[in-house]
């Protein structure tokens, strides 16, 4: 057996150094590019899908409820990080969207970690489209259960799986607005698949939440799954709601179930009070103007045919997320700093961030965004495309 090396202090992470020089190599080195309070650039890499990050009603609860409530919840939500806003929050989520119960998470990630952890186990199977995201793939690391994550877009691949396991229990874990392309999980279909088979159903509707459904109830809403008890809906506060946050949306009992057991729950120092009461704003408001959702899409879909008229190799969305292929890492790279340069903010996502390998640009539509706004960001992307962009 050989005797491991013993290295003085100053050296035990030179095997960082080793890791980032391969990432350099292959194009994967990624910056923090801090941005100032008022940007001049246009922006369509971020999540803000329905313009109310910056809206007055939703500015100004958050910073009511700071000076009512403090800066911070001080502590989880079993201790003292439980408000009113809290509560008042998962009562008008859980009403706005059909279910019987929700519950608050600090962010949308934890809320994933807890759905899928407190809902599987060692006695279960889970069933999991490969591209789903990050935060669902930690909490099937974490689950204990048997795990099979299988083509995208691919029920039958899921049906396969869920028929040949091994454990009692079955959990489908998907997306329903994919991260990377946009594109809408067969929802309908997969209930149709779960119930054929006993399984439950999880679906992260962060992207489809505030836009999907009638007035932005959501994916799930859309696919006549609001309130079925065998599926449960993650979602996040940070996107549509233009505030902070996650939340879990589902029958009363597995509620119930997460605040019992839900670790990224039970130890999480608590949502801000702030965050809460922005939250609950932004949802107010979308009550308000149903036709928010609308126009997002139209927004999306206007954008993405521009640039896929332009030549560009563009997905074709079916919410607000839109992927431009790039010829690689490094170009993508490039290619998302030229089009910075003449104002346009764009995201670029490469690999691991991509489980299919392909480096792009990822662009968001808001409902704010004007047709000039439209017509600029397709003159400077088009403009800028590397060679090799174009279909």
């Amino acid at each position: 057996m050989t005797t491991p090396p013993t290295l003085p202090p100053d050296e035990v992470f030179d095997w960082l150094d080793t890791e980032a020089e391969k990432r350099a190599n292959a194009g994967l080195v990624r910056q923090l590019r801090p941005r100032p309070a008022k940007a001049d650039e246009l922006d369509l890499a971020g999540n803000d899908y329905l313009g109310l990050a910056r809206d007055k009603r939703v500015a100004g609860a958050s910073a009511a409820a700071a000076l009512r409530w403090g800066a911070g919840s001080t502590g989880s939500r079993l201790v003292t990080g439980s408000t009113e806003l809290h509560t008042e929050l998962e009562l008008e989520l859980a009403r706005f969207c059909g279910v019987q119960a929700a519950l608050v998470f600090s962010s949308g990630f934890t809320a994933n970690l807890g759905a899928v952890t407190a809902l599987s186990g060692s006695e279960s199977a889970i069933v999991t489209d490969k591209y789903i995201h990050a935060s669902l793939i930690e909490g099937c690391r974490l689950s204990r259960a048997d795990v099979a994550a299988v083509a995208h877009a691919t029920p039958s691949a899921i049906k396969n799986a869920l028929a040949t396991r091994r454990k009692p229990r079955a959990l489908v874990v998907t997306d329903s607005v994919f991260s990377v392309d946009g594109d809408l999980a067969p929802l309908g279909e997969l209930a149709g698949i779960c119930r054929e088979h006993g399984a439950a159903m999880v679906v992260d509707d962060a992207h489809g939440f505030g836009i999907l459904g009638d007035g932005g109830r959501g994916a799930v809403h859309a696919a006549g799954l609001a309130g079925a008890p065998d599926v449960v809906t993650t979602l996040t506060l940070s996107k549509s709601l233009g505030a902070q946050g996650g939340a879990v949306l589902g029958p009363r009992r597995v509620i119930k179930h997460l605040i019992d057991t839900a670790r990224s729950f039970i130890f999480d120092t608590a949502l801000a009070p702030a965050s809460a009461a922005a939250a609950l704003a932004a949802l107010h408001a979308l009550k308000e103007e149903p036709g928010l959702a609308e126009k997002v899409l139209e927004n999306a879909g206007n954008l993405a045919m521009s640039l896929q008229a332009a030549g560009l190799k563009v997905s074709l969305p079916d919410a607000a997320v839109i992927s431009v292929q790039a010829p690689s890492a490094e170009t993508a790279v490039a290619w998302a700093a030229a089009c910075a340069e003449q104002g346009i903010r764009v995201g670029c996502f490469r690999p691991p961030s991509v489980p299919d390998g392909i480096s792009r640009l990822r662009l968001t539509a808001r409902a704010d965004l004007t047709e000039s706004d439209v017509d600029r960001a397709v003159k400077v992307i088009t403009a800028t495309a590397p060679r090799g962009a174009t279909a």
